[in-house]
Order: structure tokens, then sequence, then C-alpha cells
């Protein structure tokens, strides 16, 4: 499991995230501007999303990209994998292979729990309930100072 997410989930929840904001399709130059992408890898990012029925996507020049997914019910988990792959690729922390229950590395039980407790994490939280991103930066993505929630 590797713990950093990609350019890829980076421009797929903000591009969530602008998409939500508008009732009509949104053309995938315009999308791409405002990502701060380019329209050639833009598909890559959108692909998936498209794939997991959270997008619909028309070509044409009265076509672009569309929410039809409810933020409400994607969850951070389900789009860290749709972006980037299965959580569990079954390979141990320690060396390259598999790392099975029989003969396990030393650190196959901490590490489990610990994975289990990010993903049920990550898949308690909705899209809807994480702070609007404004942009990326070198350092990621970074959020307006309305959106912060205050407890």
């Amino acid at each position: 499991m590797r713990l950093e997410l990609t350019q890829r989930t980076d421009l797929a929840v903000r591009a969530l995230f602008v998409l939500a904001q508008r009732p009509d399709r949104t053309k995938a130059q315009d999308l791409a501007d405002e990502l701060a992408s380019t329209a050639t890898y833009l598909p890559q990012v959108m692909g998936p999303l498209v794939a997991a029925g959270w997008v619909d996507s028309a070509p044409g020049p009265q076509g672009g990209y569309r929410l039809i997914g409810d933020l409400d019910r994607i969850t951070v988990l389900q789009l860290v994998e749709v972006s980037e792959g299965p959580t569990d690729t079954g390979q141990c922390v320690l060396v390259d292979r598999a790392c099975l229950a029989e003969g396990p590395c030393v650190l196959h039980e901490p590490w489990s729990r610990a994975r289990s407790a990010l993903l049920d994490e990550l898949a308690s939280v909705p899209l809807s309930s994480v702070p609007f991103p404004t942009s990326a930066s070198p350092k990621g993505l970074s959020v307006s100072p309305e959106s912060r929630s205050t407890s």
C-alpha cells in the first residue's frame, strides 16, 4: 500500500468539485484550463470517473463532461481506488513478494491493523464533506479559507 496519491487523484477530486458546481456540460478544454492541466491529459483523469458512473462524457462540439454522481455517495476511498487502483495489492511492505498469512513478515500484523484503520476512515468520508479545493500547488491541494471548518 502506497501512502501517497498522484496528480491524477488531485485532478480527479478537483474535477468532481468543479463539475458539481455546474449544471451543464463543461467542455474538456475549459475543464483542463480550470484544473491547470491539458486537454490531452484530461481523458486519463476523467476516463475512470466516467467508468465509475460518476461523470457523463459526450463527444463533439456540444459535448463535454457533466457530473451525474452524488458527492454525498462517493467516498474518499472510492475516489482513491478509482483514480489510483486497488489499495490492497497483497505485496509485503518489507520485501518484494506477496505477503501471505502463513509465513508473514515481521510487520504484517501491525501494518494490517494500521491499513485497515486508514481504509475504514477513508471509506467513511464522503467527498461532499471534504473542503472544496481551490487550486493545486507543488505541495498539494490548497483549500479556500471559507471552506475550512472551524471546529
